[in-house]
């Protein structure tokens, strides 16, 4: 949202119009002073004092206080002296009014009461008959202070409406630049589980191939290379698949022909058996009723990542796995348990950062680390009344 002026010093042209607005103010006092015999006519005193009254006009902007002040100290000698009484009320009400806007209201009331009581002296002292005159001057006097302070709180509304406004808009984009970052570490978790899985896969199906390639050239058993670059291609297709559909929910933003953007509880079964196909031995138990969305497809990755971290880990080929997956009181847990020698005493990866931050999303918890005599384990708790 652009900007919006609102301080009268830096409006358009503020100066150039207050110029103008003195001219005019100028021009009436003296076409009044000139046709009106409301006192005597001025002589060059009286001019200067007039004229001078009116050229403060210019500067009401910047110094409304004193501008009004200045206007008062020439005029009091101006009537004092009895010359036209009607000429430079202009100047007077245009001071007066600049103060009302530009000043808190209690403030304006005792500078209006002020310059009554100095305009009432003067004009008592001058003439002692003139009490319809000075009715009608204090008439006006207090019209355009009532004008200058509703103008005031006029905008102050409408600068407290557009500041809500751009509050709001400011709201809007960092909620947009929020969601964004959101979005970016979504697909970043994505992504890893993916190909990190999937890589693993692949790497073990290939060292199984190759074991059998170089175990005994001279007794190839071709069987087991076929199955174990059958077990590459599927994991491959399977990958590829899910990268699919992971992109086209990018694209589209929604669910491309009906299918979910993200795997569930379904998925369990393939992921089990690509990880039996890369060598490990695992038990599934899935014990759990309607999930909501969110919370099987964050039940899916953490097996992934954690079957992923076990077979990349698991250090021996007899590996044994472990995988639960029940529902109650509540919460979805999720229990992966291997006999392996765990992920060691390297540096971590983004596997658990990720399953934490998977739980976290749908406000459950991850817990993971190695077995007290030997392999390793992840919990998960993913609350059911959670996102849907």
């Amino acid at each position: 949202m652009a900007a919006i002026n609102r301080d009268p010093l830096t409006a358009p042209h503020a100066l150039r119009n207050d110029a103008l607005l003195a001219l005019t103010a100028a021009v009436h006092a003296v076409v009044v002073a000139l046709t009106t015999h409301d006192g005597r006519q001025p002589d060059a005193l009286g001019w200067t004092l007039l004229l001078a009254a009116q050229v403060a006009v210019v500067w009401r902007r910047r110094h409304p206080l004193l501008v009004l002040t200045a206007v008062v100290a020439l005029i009091a000698p101006y009537h004092g002296l009895d010359f036209n009484h009607a000429a430079p009320t202009a100047a007077a009400y245009v001071a007066l009014y600049t103060v009302a806007v530009t000043s808190a209201p209690r403030n304006t009331l005792l500078i209006t009461a002020t310059v009554l009581g100095v305009v009432i002296s003067i004009m008592l002292a001058v003439n002692t008959h003139k009490a319809l005159e000075l009715l009608k001057v204090s008439g006006w006097l207090i019209a355009v202070v009532f004008a200058g302070i509703s103008v005031r709180g006029y905008r102050q509304y409408v600068a407290a409406v557009v500041e809500r406004a751009e509050r709001a808009e400011r709201t809007r984009e960092e909620e947009a630049r929020r969601r964004v970052a959101e979005e970016r570490l979504r697909i970043a978790r994505d992504l890893h589980d993916l190909l990190a899985h999937t890589i693993t896969l692949i790497g073990v199906q290939t060292s199984v191939a190759a074991h059998v390639l170089n175990a005994d050239p001279g007794r190839l058993d071709r069987a087991a290379v076929a199955r174990s670059l059958d077990d590459i291609a599927e994991t491959c297709r399977t990958a590829r698949g899910e990268l699919r559909t992971t992109l086209e929910v990018l694209r589209e933003h929604g669910i491309p022909d009906g299918r979910e953007p993200l795997p569930g509880l379904g998925g369990l079964d393939g992921l089990v058996e690509a990880a039996r196909a890369a060598g490990a031995k695992v038990d599934l138990a899935v014990d759990a009723d309607a999930v909501p969305p969110a919370v099987g497809a964050a039940a899916y990755r953490i097996v992934q990542e954690a079957l992923t971290n076990a077979v990349r880990h698991g250090g021996r080929e007899d590996l044994g796995i472990r995988v639960g997956v029940r529902s109650g009181e509540g919460a979805l847990r999720v229990t992966v348990t291997d006999d392996g020698a765990g992920a060691g005493g390297g540096t971590p990866g983004f596997g658990l950062v990720g399953m934490r931050e998977r739980a976290r999303s749908v406000g459950g918890t991850v817990d993971a680390g190695p077995l007290p005599e030997e392999g390793f384990e992840v919990s998960a708790v993913l609350p059911l009344g959670g996102v849907q």
